[in-house]
């Protein structure tokens, strides 16, 4: 497992301002749940200063997505909206003693509500959707102006620094020559030149790990999860692992369920912290993976 700050888990176990803010003018919604990530920053400012009285937030997504909306909502009380922006991704981590590498995404996202809750406020139009053509991780819909930014912001020089800040480039890794071709754009701007070539898939797993050590972990992440849902009649069952996708079948109660969609990506992101990788778990019936196999 990643090594957290003391103050990263005492932002995780005891989260300042958590819920909904009562009277709260300026709303900023980033992320989505597929994804795996979601933040809803809420604040409340006072028109003739527009000085931030209060902040709260709503978020689904891991320790250091709390940690970090705990952190910015502390950081940002008593600021002005203007003081409030010049709030880094970076200064959100220095002020959790530092964030994993592979978690800088969640300060990221932070500075993202941060940025849409003040439009809100301020009555402007705020959109983190990629423009037609513009789009280059699919798996986690991160655009082209999202990665050049955060690249400039945080000076970054790999494909792996872009994942771990944005998550572009964690899924299905089809858009790694895209990611590369904007760190040559960008580093070539600061007078660096990139070099090409990131790590296979196989690289990237943890080191030491087979493929056998792998699908046990996978397995033991099912296993710890099966009595909770056993206790509400379903099961889950592990059909294929394919790279980074994990086929799985919902069972008894919990196939059709409701929350079908939130279980899984808890489960998910339990995934992504053992296995210390972005990884996707996708819902399939038993048996429709050897069917479809025949018709190959």
């Amino acid at each position: 497992m990643w090594d957290y700050s003391d103050k990263v888990k005492e932002h995780f176990f005891q989260p300042r301002n958590a819920g909904v803010l009562e009277g709260a003018n300026g709303v900023g919604d980033v992320g989505s749940i597929s994804c795996g990530d979601a933040l809803r920053l809420m604040l409340k400012v006072e028109p003739e200063t527009d000085i931030i009285l209060d902040a709260h937030f709503q978020t689904f997504g891991c320790g250091s997505a709390i940690a970090s909306s705990s952190a910015l909502t502390e950081m940002i009380k008593g600021k002005t909206l203007d003081e409030a922006l010049k709030v880094s991704n970076q200064d959100i981590a220095d002020y959790l003693d530092g964030l994993p590498p592979e978690k800088m995404h969640c300060s990221v996202m932070g500075r993202e509500a941060l940025q849409a809750a003040v439009a809100n406020y301020r009555g402007e139009e705020w959109s983190d959707d990629h423009e037609e053509g513009a789009l280059i991780c699919k798996c986690f819909a991160i655009d082209a102006v999202m990665i050049e930014d955060t690249i400039r912001a945080n000076n970054l020089s790999s494909v792996q620094d872009v994942t771990n800040y944005t998550k572009a480039g964690g899924g299905c890794s089809s858009c790694h020559e895209g990611i590369e071709e904007i760190l040559v754009k960008v580093m070539s701007e600061r007078g660096e030149s990139f070099k090409p070539g990131t790590p296979s898939q196989e690289e990237a797993k943890p080191a030491g790990m087979t493929n056998l050590q792998r699908i046990r972990k996978i397995e033991a992440v099912l296993e710890s999860v099966r009595p909770q849902l056993k206790r509400d009649g379903g099961d889950i069952e592990l059909l294929d692992v394919d790279g980074k996708t994990i086929y799985v079948s919902m069972t008894g109660a919990c196939a059709g369920c409701q929350m079908e969609a939130l279980t899984l990506q808890g489960i998910q992101q339990k995934l992504m912290e053992e296995l210390k990788e972005f990884i996707k778990i996708v819902p399939t019936k038993a048996g429709a993976l050897s069917r479809a196999s025949c018709h190959v």
